[in-house]
């Protein structure tokens, strides 16, 4: 690379000799002197009257008098060729309402670069461009113009890697293939279905949200060269996230979802009863099926159900993938193809983007890189790019991983085509994200409701005088005489009958009350929904019937043993050794800690083949230095994963440590598990208060995506939570929250105050667990010893949803104290601390479902004269209370108080000692 020049493949060798004319130009020989001079001197446009650059700009300082005018010229041929290559995408012919922006025309002419019109003629070493040894300058130009400033425009020029680089370059720069009539005739269906289909909406359902396509049909075009790229590549299934815009398209065109069954959500005859829970509105839902090449092969592909949070579907496509891959017989990313559709506006201006782009190539969530669509109509809802984003393109931020961008007419389906072909063989070959830009255009408003020209007149103005894309290219055919135009309306007219004929059974359908039950294919076993509500599982789901979770001792000590068993030459750290050996120790003790049950709770799935998957910030080594599962040699950095030495008939243990992210990084966790269910699929949150970072996909997947679409995900997650000086985001995980989300059994939320509960809980979830489950889980107790437990509680017992109080004498209890977590240890040492004997303390370790029998039954073992109270370390208005507060009244019979801090609108003071004086105050005021 000279001064950003680029070389070609031996770049490396001019390299390193200007590295060392950088450093000492005396190091290098004349001929090199004289070529970074006028390297440097080239890149200067030249202004007349003076050397290149000006009097006084380096490069004219460094110029020697002497210099070769043929050289000169070379090398400024050179710097015309590779500035084309950086900045040609500026001036291609992108934007089917926009003319071509002019300055960059100026930037890119021969002048700019010290060449004249003298020089056209003249022949010029272009080593191999465009597949030339030599060139005129003319042609040159001519060349750079045809590939790079037409329909389509290329950045890959920041991209890090000279091989990614040089590998477009061979591509782009080549003559273009001219397509057959067979594949004519393809483009020109894929856009016919795609118009019949939105004009026959917009005629029969005037004024109804479908988010259209028109404008940008090339969509289809684009997505169907992407699936016959992996069909001849021989993959087995494609899985689609996508917005709104083009959605109901897609899943007619591209899914198969039938035409009557669209039609039938219009009509709005689904039939009261014959959709589970809430259902959702026809463009949030997914669909799978099997697209079709016309050569005879084919590939799965589903669309995943999403919300309006538009871009919060990327994350979860992305878990959905890995999961198919990693279950896929070791093929990984040649098995599952995964595609993400985006509007510009939202793929520039919503952060989960981001995030999800600076996952893409982190172990624990690579997927063999994705191909980003990106359908720019050039309107968000009604705001302007200029109100929209910062930044030249809605899809810069993709250069933060080194994807290349393509950016292509939607008015040209031929190029639209080569881009999408060009998009799939450079994800094959370089397993990296790429993103396809449509530049096209919206016909109507945001939603078919609004009208646009009432904030984009100029704009609508042209779009109006516009002929849709399949009208232009059809025409076009025809005066090549590539096609006639009796095949053209024949083509017309068949599209209008096969819409005509599904609408007709759809309101047969419903005039006869002949309803079809939507529920989706291959969707058995995770509950009724909507047909088509997201990807099909990879396995039968598991019992939703209690498991037996206890061990036997064997199992036990054998998953010990392995924390302890080193590979030859290992050198463990001193300080984390001891607490291996702790572990083993603990189970003779009955001191089994935290870290040690969870141990072998994983372990001892692994051991009955269930894989685990745990991610999170620093979750190998646990945010609190508790867990250790996977370990760094103190001398070479080698890692050791104790949990993978159980033997080769173990399940497969792969703990993670995530990105800095809580939006994406859980997002992908329930993609992930609802994918596999099969597994234990945990996200660890460093802190609980972090998860609210992740609310939109609590609210609209976790809590609800089987209320509206069917989808059950297992998902579990793990929020440490507990008052204990840390300051306001560093106590509460806003249990208040979750539960307040609660609801027709749709989850679990446990706070469990024993190991061998969460134990136990965390065994219930992997053999029995259907849907997702919230664990408060301690910190300070981590290493607390009164939160320890025997080792008869893991070979033995189950979960147990409400621990009572055994302790104290039922006929002398004065008072009764209900409570979940780390209080109930602190109003036990109260308690103990104090020798009161008419208290008793009793432990709700599971807050949805709440086990109101159980704690019925439980107070109904003391007097009725005994003061029930409820105890949190939350403030009143935070905290499980609100929640529990009707059904703890129900279940002692009688009011129940709170013994809480005072409302507060931040969970915990930022002093520790004010902390420590409430924290006392709050234990004392529940034995007053």
């Amino acid at each position: 690379m000279i001064h950003g020049l680029d070389f070609g493949p031996n770049e490396w060798v001019v390299d390193e000799q200007r590295q060392r004319y950088l450093l000492d130009p005396g190091s290098v020989d004349a001929t090199w002197r004289d070529f970074f001079a006028s390297a440097a001197q080239a890149l200067v446009p030249a202004v007349p009257g003076t050397r290149s650059g000006g009097p006084g700009h380096p490069a004219a300082d460094q110029a020697p008098a002497d210099v070769d005018e043929a050289a000169l010229k070379a090398v400024r041929v050179a710097a015309l060729i590779h500035a084309y290559r950086v900045r040609g995408h500026l001036m291609a012919d992108t934007d089917p309402i926009g003319p071509r922006p002019a300055a960059v025309d100026a930037e890119l002419d021969i002048t700019a670069f010290g060449l004249q019109d003298d020089d056209r003629t003249e022949d010029f070493v272009v080593d191999g461009f465009g597949g030339r040894a030599t060139m005129t300058l003319d042609e040159v130009v001519g060349a750079l113009r045809e590939f790079y400033c037409r329909s389509a425009g290329f950045e890959y020029m920041h991209i890090s890697s000279s091989r990614e680089r040089h590998w477009i370059q061979q591509h782009v720069e080549s003559p273009r293939r001219h397509l057959v009539r067979a594949q004519q005739l393809r483009i020109l269906d894929r856009l016919g279905a795609a118009e019949a289909f939105e004009t026959f909406l917009h005629t029969k359902y005037v004024g109804h949200k479908r988010y259209s396509l028109e404008g940008g049909e090339s969509a289809i075009v684009l997505l169907d060269a992407l699936l016959l790229g992996a069909i001849e590549d021989g993959m087995g299934e494609a899985v689609i996230g996508m917005a709104h815009r083009g959605r109901l398209n897609v899943l007619a065109n591209i899914v198969g979802k039938s035409n009557a069954q669209i039609f039938g959500e219009f009509e709005d005859s689904s039939g009261i009863g014959s959709v589970h829970g809430s259902g959702d509105v026809k463009y949030h839902l997914g669909a799978e099926g099997t697209y079709h090449s016309p050569l005879g092969g084919a590939i799965g592909v589903s669309v995943v159900a999403n919300p309006s949070h538009l871009e919060i579907v990327g994350p979860v496509v992305q878990g959905v993938v890995r999961a198919k891959q990693d279950t896929a017989d070791g093929s990984g990313p040649t098995r599952v193809l995964p595609v993400v559709v985006h509007g510009d506006a939202a793929f520039a201006g919503q952060g989960v983007v981001a995030e999800t782009l600076n996952m893409s190539r982190l172990p624990g969530y690579r997927t063999g890189g994705t191909v980003h669509v990106v359908i720019n109509n050039q309107v968000g809802f009604t705001t302007l790019p200029a109100s929209g984003r910062s930044s030249t393109y809605a899809t810069d931020v993709a250069r933060m991983v080194d994807a290349p961008i393509l950016h292509v007419n939607g008015d040209d389906p031929e190029e639209v085509d080569r881009v999408a072909r060009l998009a799939f063989d450079y994800r094959r070959t370089f397993h990296k994200d790429v993103v396809v830009e449509l530049v096209c255009y919206r016909r109507h408003g945001h939603s078919e409701v609004d009208d646009p020209s009432i904030t984009q007149p100029l704009m609508y103005d042209r779009i109006d005088a516009m002929a849709s894309v399949r009208t232009a290219y059809a025409e076009a055919l025809i005066g090549h005489g590539d096609i006639s135009q009796q095949h053209v309306e024949d083509a017309r007219r068949d599209y209008r009958e096969q819409l005509d004929r599904a609408l007709a059974e759809t309101r047969a359908l419903a005039a006869s009350g002949s309803v079809r039950e939507t529920r989706a294919a291959g969707s058995e076993g995770s509950g009724p929904g909507p047909r088509g509500a997201g990807p099909v599982r990879t396995a039968a789901p598991r019992s939703a019937l209690p498991a037996v979770t206890a061990i036997d001792e064997a199992t036990a000590r054998r998953v010990i043993a392995s924390q302890t068993d080193f590979p030859r030459g290992f050198t463990e750290h001193p300080r984390v050794l001891p607490q291996l050996h702790r572990r083993t120790a603990a189970l003779d003790q009955g001191t089994v800690d935290w870290a040690t049950a969870e141990t072998l709770a994983i372990g001892s799935l692994l051991l009955e083949g269930v894989p685990v998957r745990l991610a999170g910030q620093d979750s190998r080594r646990g945010t609190f230095g508790q867990r250790h599962a996977v370990l760094t040699d103190r001398r070479t950095g080698t890692e050791h994963m104790p949990l993978g030495s159980l033997g080769p008939d173990a399940a497969h243990f792969t703990p993670f440590d995530s990105s800095l992210s809580e939006q994406a990084a859980l997002a992908f966790e329930y993609g992930y598990a609802l994918a596999r269910p099969e597994a234990l699929v945990l996200w660890e949150a460093q802190f609980g208060d972090f998860a609210n970072g992740a609310q939109t996909v609590v609210d609209e997947y976790i809590a609800s995506s089987e209320q509206k679409w069917g989808r059950r995900s297992a998902v579990t997650l793990l929020l440490p939570h507990g008052l204990e000086g840390q300051g306001p985001d560093h106590s509460s995980a806003r249990i208040e929250r979750f539960l307040q989300l609660c609801a027709q059994d749709n989850m679990t939320v446990a706070m469990p105050s024993l190991p061998g509960n969460y134990f136990h809980l965390l065994r219930q979830q992997a053999l029995g667990g259907t849907r997702p489950l919230v664990v408060l889980t301690p910190k300070s107790m981590l290493r607390s010893k009164a939160a320890t437990s025997s080792l008869d509680e893991f070979t033995g017992g189950g979960f147990r949803p409400l621990l009572p109080d055994r302790t104290v004498d039922p006929e002398r209890v004065t008072r009764v104290l209900v409570c979940s977590g780390k209080v109930s240890h602190e109003l036990d040492t109260r308690r103990r601390e104090s020798g009161s004997t008419g208290t008793a303390i009793v432990r709700v370790e599971r807050l949805y479902p709440f086990a109101e029998e159980d704690l019925a039954a439980e107070l109904a073992r003391f007097p009725a004269s005994a003061d029930v109270r409820w105890v949190q370390e939350e403030a009143e208005n935070q905290g499980a209370w609100t929640f529990l507060a009707p059904r703890l009244h129900r279940a002692a019979g009688r009011l129940v108080e709170c013994v809480s801090r005072e409302a507060a609108p931040a969970p915990a003071v930022g002093s520790a000692r004010r902390h420590a004086l409430e924290q006392r105050a709050l234990v004392e005021s529940a034995f007053r």
